[in-house]
């Protein structure tokens, strides 16, 4: 019995030197404490084993645009945008395969940033705050299992 649906892809894989926007690559190698090749700026803030990888939903991203924001993939600080994914299911516990090799488990919900200001109307990055206007929230995860991502990528959420 199968116990995962099919439900998006990898839309966009970010990393950067630290800081926004993170930039797109093709593929990356995940480990237990992230993305290769991507770091923070504010180690206190950022990383650590529950906070190894942020994801976004360029469907909200989309969204944000539609509103007047200038948010872009990767301008969120998130190291995957994908797409096709109901977001709505995104919640700390959940679990999803990206790819075949790297399993992810949910952690939080992100606080963002005013490193994000530039790619909101009116500065308003609160926008993307689950406090504030839940639902719309980037997420933490951990690393389940490590392996190699690629752009394209299938993404499974395991049911609950």
């Amino acid at each position: 019995m199968d116990n995962s649906v099919q439900n998006g892809r990898i839309m966009q894989i970010n990393i950067s030197k630290g800081g926004v926007p993170k930039n797109a690559v093709q593929e990356v190698e995940v480990t237990f404490d992230g993305l290769v090749g991507d770091q923070h700026n504010d180690r206190v803030s950022h990383g650590g084993p529950d906070q190894s990888v942020c994801l976004y939903s360029v469907e909200l991203i989309q969204a944000l645009q539609a509103e007047g924001h200038t948010i872009f993939p990767g301008a969120a600080g998130e190291n995957v945008t994908l797409e096709g994914v109901a977001w709505e299911a995104i919640q700390p516990g959940r679990q999803l395969y990206l790819g075949s090799e790297v399993l992810l488990e949910i952690t939080d919900y992100t606080t963002p940033c005013t490193k994000m200001v530039p790619y909101f109307k009116a500065g308003d990055f609160n926008r993307i705050s689950q406090l504030k206007n839940p639902g719309w929230s980037r997420v933490y995860a951990r690393v389940l299992s490590p392996g190699s991502l690629c752009t394209g990528q299938e993404v499974s959420l395991l049911n609950l």
